[in-house]
């Protein structure tokens, strides 16, 4: 509960005001679709993690004051994003009457003059600040500026100032596939071959795309690779990472590593006896293990990093790290201490304190060796996509960018700064999750952000687009609004905080449009009716799942999805196709005591939900009377690639006939969530070696290949 500090409690009105400046919503919608309204008990919590302390009607009115004249107290604004055709005007604050001048240097360090600052006198609003008379004028930029991160200057007598100015494409281009296209889908971790170590590995997708390529792909979309813990035991889920910067190194092939071969011989048969060890699970149904396979190749990769690199070496990893700049530094110095207590001052002050700063001398070879590490990544994850790519996929591969991080990971602590820590991010109740849902995530400060020039979110998109064809943004939402949760609280006790999309998405397709990627939206849930419409304006696509399409009379027909959309059959919370139509996800829920109706009623209404899907299929001619499984997942297949979306994604699991959930929303412990390797209807494993000559992985991409007349 929150304690209210002595003093009157603030009318609501009052906090409804200070919401308002704050961006934070005071109504959510209900699980029942009915308008709810946020109690004055969580609004105060949210509002003191925005910076608004509102616990008594005093505080709440000196925020609010405050709020009003933050804006005023700068000259520009911390962050200035634009389209470059279509540049809004900026308010520049000012001294009455003072003449000034505006410029840019852009980041080829050139000078842009600007003539439209408003003269002296044309001001928009006028207000006393701090005893100082300041006016507020307009300045517009001119359109075409040069596409990047430069620099707005604006100088008057005695003083200058600077903001970050990120000049962004109005929209992105269409994916670089000459019309529609299909990609294949996957987790990679559950991809494995003879050669891994028990975990699917980044040469089983440079392999799995080269494959997936040949047989007329053209793209691989997969799972987040972002860092968990440095050192077992590790978060199984993809989507709590440690950061969404860096990548997993649970995901190297040791074996590719150009060192390795360099190994003295009795080094290289430890290693050797390690790898069998691992290797030898291959063919096994068994739960994947994170944690015995990482704990080998941390053995193996410390025994290779010592060995001696040439001179070509030596330079392309002090390139890497240079370019990689502080925030590989503070990374590796989070990876370093990770071994001391949670309690440990290394952890209090944040990695540029005075510790932490002692710390990284101390520790400087194994801060070095986690450099390494992601030198090691970035190779072979640029090895990967040159595969996919040179196995003629227009795309490549297309990288998963989670929502969040975990609160005890390397980004809460190494950008601290821009982060509201007070608070996690989740979802209200809705009819699925009627107490809410808590992702235990620390969100973005939006302010903070804003006032750093959003290096750490730039710099987190150029890191995953480095060596990609696209990404896939997970809750593609949370760039509007994310709902903060106080911590202690239930899920329910939260508010909706409201970012500055134009900003977020703007820098998104910034970065985007440099490295040549397509982006993708996970756009579902509850959100206001423009969002949608607004990522289709800047050429970001959006998601369509089959079995969500859906209209007050039915199922929608594919002929009716959005043209800017990746269509497929199912997500990873859902069971593959084959599994959905047997009705696992109903039986699993059920085992789990998730559903809130009897299971006879669930399952009475998602049959019904099923043969509606089916007989659309039918409709069209896609499927016969007495179909089998196989016959009607590639039916179902058939029907999503009937509609305008410019990308159409197929499962793996669904190429191979496996059945089982890698995820169950609503559990942690209970289901064995992202531990489940890819198997075959009989539930034996599936590697990368048997993909090429797998009848049904064969047959599915020739459907696809027939439907979307790629041959």
């Amino acid at each position: 509960m929150t304690e209210y500090d002595d003093g009157a409690a603030p009318a609501r009105e009052l906090l409804e005001q200070l919401a308002e400046a704050k961006s934070v919503a005071t109504t959510f919608t209900g699980w029942d679709g009915g308008v709810q309204q946020v109690s004055d008990a969580s609004l105060i919590s949210v509002l003191a993690a925005r910076g608004a302390p509102a616990g008594t009607r005093e505080q709440a009115e000196l925020s609010l004051e405050e709020a009003a004249l933050a804006p005023w107290r700068r000259t520009l604004p911390p962050a200035v994003v634009v389209r470059r055709q279509q540049p809004l005007p900026i308010t520049v604050h000012l001294p009455r009457g003072a003449e000034a001048q505006a410029w840019i240097t852009t980041e080829d360090g050139s000078s842009v003059p600007l003539h439209s600052l408003p003269a002296a006198g044309q001001a928009v609003e006028t207000a006393i600040v701090d005893g100082v008379e300041l006016e507020a004028r307009q300045l517009q930029l001119p359109p075409g500026l040069p596409l990047g991160w430069h620099a707005l200057h604006v100088s008057f007598p005695g003083r200058e100032a600077q903001s970050v100015l990120a000049v962004t494409p109005d929209r992105l281009p269409a994916p670089k596939t000459g019309g529609r296209a299909w990609g294949m889908m996957a987790q990679l971790y559950s991809v494995r071959s003879e050669r891994s170590w028990g975990i699917g590995d980044l040469s089983d997708l440079a392999d799995l795309s080269a494959v997936s390529g040949t047989a007329g792909a053209a793209f691989m979309l997969i799972n987040p690779l972002h860092a968990a813990e440095p050192m077992p035991p590790v978060e199984d889920s993809p989507y709590l990472p440690a950061t969404r910067r860096f990548f997993h190194p649970l995901y190297i092939r040791v074996e590719a590593i150009e060192e390795y071969a360099y190994l003295p011989g009795v080094e290289r048969a430890g290693i050797e006896a390690l790898a069998a060890a691992q290797q030898a699970v291959a063919r096994d149904a068994r739960l994947l293990d994170r944690n015995s396979s990482y704990a080998a190749k941390l053995q193996a990769l410390r025994r290779i990093y010592q060995v001696p690199r040439s001179p070509a070496r030596v330079q392309q990893f002090e390139a890497f790290v240079r370019e990689a700049g502080q925030g590989l530094d503070s990374f590796a110095l989070w990876c370093a201490l990770a071994s001391y207590p949670p309690e440990a001052p290394e952890w209090q002050e944040g990695p540029h304190g005075a510790v932490a700063a002692g710390k990284a001398a101390e520790l400087a070879d194994e801060t070095m060796f986690y450099k390494w590490l992601q030198w090691i990544c970035d190779e072979q994850l640029e090895s990967a996509q040159r595969a996919a790519l040179s196995a003629g996929m227009d795309i490549g591969i297309v990288h998963d960018l989670a929502v969040g991080v975990h609160p005890g990971g390397a980004d809460a602590w190494t950008l601290r700064d821009v982060m509201a820590p007070e608070v996690s991010v989740g979802a209200p109740p809705d009819m699925f999750n009627q107490i809410g849902q808590d992702w235990s995530q620390p969100p973005w400060d939006p302010d903070r952000l804003a006032a750093s020039g959003y290096g750490a979110y730039r710099d987190m998109l150029r890191t995953i687009l480095r060596h990609a064809g696209g990404v896939r943004v997970d809750h593609i939402l949370g760039l509007f609004r994310l709902w903060w949760i106080p911590r202690g609280e239930e899920p329910g006790k939260g508010a909706y905080v409201y970012y500055d999309h134009e900003a977020l998405v703007g820098i998104l397709v910034l970065e985007a449009h440099r490295a040549g990627a397509v982006v993708i939206g996970e756009d579902l849930g509850v959100f206001e009716p423009w969002v949608q419409g607004y990522l289709a304006e800047r050429g970001v696509l959006g998601t369509s799942i089959l079995w969500f399409e859906q209209t007050g009379k039915g199922p929608r027909d594919p002929a009716e999805y959005r043209p800017g959309a990746l269509a497929t059959i199912g997500t990873h919370d859902l069971p593959p196709a084959a599994g959905y139509l047997a009705g696992e996800h109903v039986t699993l829920r059920d085992s789990l005591g998730l559903l809130n109706r009897p299971v006879e009623e669930e399952r009475e209404l998602d049959a019904a939900a099923t043969r509606s899907i089916l007989d659309l299929a039918r409709r069209h001619g896609l499927l016969g009377p007495n179909p089998t499984e196989q016959e009607t997942v590639e039916a179902l297949h058939r029907l999503i690639a009937l509609s305008p979306s410019a990308l159409v994604g197929v499962g793996l699991v669904d190429a191979v006939g496996e059945r089982r959930t890698q995820n169950q929303p609503g559990t942690a412990r209970e289901y064995p969530n992202w531990c489940v390797p890819l198997a075959g209807p009989d539930g034996r494993p599936v590697l990368v070696e048997d993909l090429a000559a797998n009848p049904r992985f064969v047959s599915l991409t020739r459907v696809m290949n027939g439907a979307l007349g790629k041959g």
